[in-house]
């Protein structure tokens, strides 16, 4: 039986990028602490006083984006909330993952937990417990255009706590949402002056999307060096060029890690020493070994970029208008700080990523397949060339997805299409450039385990000479997940999945750090 996953906590100050992750891919349930209850509770006071005013003010007595211009009598003001979240959940295509989703739902919570948002304690609540009773609304892959926040996307989950719309439980089993609340003895809300602004008005999915990334690739890249470490050796590559004293000749700091990784995954290579003499008459490696610390680095220092970027994120209030208070008397005010620019961005800088780390590996990759470039290994690593085909047509997978990389690395961030009768004429994209490094993810993970896979053979096939103990051990750990060594050809199809695997969940990195310990 699985031990139970400890709640997060959400107060009034920003979820920890650890926190996202255990609740979009763990299940972890969610809190609201004393603290943020109470920033809540005062927020709600500011609000609830503009709405007794006679002076109009937007999102609370008034009509939004281009029909601000309307004031809204008290008694419609319900149904002004409710039509804003049915109009808006208008998204369209393919249903998004359900990690997606949770974390929409986890960093909308965040910050309605700092008060500035004005809605109340009892919505905020509601929306805590449907992450906690895992009931995921369907959000749409179509819909937002990274401006006004995720609107078509919040707009989905927003219409799950009044009841309406459709959702997954805990199952996986898609249900209309009331029946999901009932089935877990929750209400839906009737949302008030603001609360349906409130509740979609942020830059949640493009974030949490882009704290995923982040996440994924840190362990891609440090994965990235060991199918390098293993390209290299299998390739009778030289390690004396990640030495670091070169490194620090142009000191990026994700290099020298990059570097440094490489040069302990190949200490004490057999296959390494069996050339290293003054016999060998290669003078230098080609640029996809020799320059893997620079390409990898450079990656490195991007996701680190990124990773900034989305910290700042996570300590902003987006909402428009917010609540702002400080020495003055509080007020709410229209703002900006809903436009997704600065995180689309640096999800276009990390499609680029992917693509050029996939690029190197796949070049890599070939070269273990040409006979002339392969230094004594067989044609296509194939048990009878000519019967046999190898990993000819591995490397053909990974073209195609490096191929597919580069189209995606095409920035959506300089994209801009105007909406809302021109009131919203610039717009970021930041959720389209999340959608596509999904992709980019996805694509750059099965390009490195086709790699590893690559390598573990080409390591294989130069027995008797033994591979360092870092590299022997994800050769073994291929083996041992019944990815077979070399001989005629099998369905290969299988063999690449598991390896995707083992890439994707970190076993190769695990495999390596059990024996010479952490990566950098």
């Amino acid at each position: 039986m699985s031990r139970p996953v400890a709640p997060v906590v959400v107060g009034t100050g920003p979820v920890t990028p650890s926190e996202v992750v255990r609740v979009a891919r763990d299940g972890a349930p969610v809190a609201l602490s004393a603290d943020a209850l109470g920033a809540i509770e005062a927020g709600r006071r500011v609000v609830e006083a503009l709405a007794a005013a006679p002076t109009p003010a937007y999102g609370i007595s008034t009509g939004f984006g281009a029909l601000a211009t309307r004031h809204i009598p008290t008694e419609q003001r319900a149904q002004l909330q409710r039509s804003l979240v049915r109009s808006h959940a208008a998204g369209s295509g393919p249903e998004v993952e359900q990690e997606v989703t949770r974390v929409l739902m986890l960093l909308r919570l965040s910050t309605l937990a700092t008060g500035r948002t004005g809605v109340r304690p009892a919505t905020a609540r509601l929306l805590a417990d449907l992450i906690t009773h895992r009931i995921t609304p369907v959000v749409h892959e179509h819909g937002s255009l990274g401006c006004s926040g995720d609107l078509a996307p919040l707009s989905h989950c927003a219409l799950a706590l009044i009841g309406e719309g459709t959702v997954r439980d805990a199952d996986g089993a898609l249900l209309p949402a009331d029946e999901a609340l009932a089935a877990a003895g929750l209400e839906p809300v009737e949302l008030a002056a603001k609360e349906g602004l409130a509740l979609i008005n942020g830059t949640d999915g493009m974030l949490g999307m882009l704290l995923l990334a982040v996440e994924d690739l840190r362990v891609l890249l440090r994965t990235a060096d060991v199918a390098a470490a293993m390209s290299v050796e299998g390739l009778l590559g030289t390690d004396r060029v990640f030495a670091p004293d070169l490194q620090a000749l142009r000191p990026h700091p994700g290099q020298a890690r990059s570097a440094a990784n490489l040069t302990a995954l190949l200490a004490g290579s057999r296959v390494v020493a069996s050339h290293r003499g003054p016999d060998c008459n290669r003078v230098q490696d080609a640029y996809s070994l020799r320059c893997a610390p620079q390409v990898h680095g450079a990656a490195r220092d991007t996701v680190e970029h990124a990773a900034t970027v989305a910290g700042r994120e996570l300590a902003a209030t987006v909402d428009n208008p917010v609540v702002v208070t400080g020495d003055g008397p509080s007020r709410v005010e229209s703002n900006g700080n809903f436009h997704g620019a600065p995180v689309g961005y640096v999800l276009d800088f990390l499609a680029i990523v992917a693509a050029d780390v996939a690029s190197i590996s796949e070049r890599r990759t070939d070269r273990f397949l040409d006979k002339s470039r392969s230094h004594g290994l067989p044609p296509f690593l194939a048990h009878d060339a000519g019967v046999d085909s190898g990993h000819m047509i591995a490397q053909y997978t990974q073209a195609a997805i490096v191929s597919d990389l580069k189209r995606l690395a095409v920035p959506a961030s300089v994209d801009s299409i105007p909406s809302s009768a021109m009131q919203e004429d610039h717009v970021s994209m930041g959720w389209s450039a999340a959608r596509k490094l999904r992709r980019s993810v996805d694509g750059l993970t099965r390009v490195v385990a086709i790699e590893v896979l690559t390598a573990a053979r080409a390591l294989d096939l130069r027995a008797p000479l033994i591979p360092s103990p870092a590299t022997a051990a994800v050769v073994r750990l291929l083996r041992e997940a019944g990815v077979e060594g070399p001989g005629p050809d099998r369905h290969l199809a299988p063999e690449i999945e598991v390896a995707v695997g083992l890439v994707r969940s970190g076993a190769v990195v695990d495999s390596v750090e059990a024996v010479i310990g952490e990566m950098q």
